[in-house]
């Protein structure tokens, strides 16, 4: 299932993942975008890895007193599935500071989206 056959309940329910918990950076070669979640959310992070099944989803790792899985959004997956939900959503007036995150994002790696323009 790609981001263009989601319904609109889904796109917002990840949409409000990832204005709540999502990270939207890179590794210094490619953008990504991630969600670190607690073991005890294990059913939502398979969700989200079933809606945008070209992601990644890692874990459960136990690291210390820290149990949690790690959902990853690199390359097409990034950029063909979950941009344009990001693009149709997230607005500065909805919330600035993830709109400001995601921005950021883009101009840090602008040839990961050149395509998108």
């Amino acid at each position: 299932m790609a981001g263009s056959e989601l319904t609109a309940f889904e796109e917002g329910l990840i949409v409000g993942l990832l204005v709540g918990e999502g990270h939207f950076g890179g590794d210094g070669r490619q953008p990504q975008v991630t969600v670190r979640m607690h073991v005890r959310h294990e059913a939502l992070m398979r969700w989200l890895h079933e809606r945008l099944p070209r992601s990644r989803l890692y874990g459960p790792y136990h690291h210390g007193d820290r149990h949690y899985f790690q959902w990853m959004v690199r390359g097409l997956a990034l950029s063909e599935d979950l941009m344009p939900i990001l693009d149709r959503h997230v607005r500065p007036e909805l919330d600035a500071h993830a709109h400001a995150r995601i921005a950021t994002m883009r101009e840090r790696y602008p040839g990961s989206f050149e395509s998108e323009a």
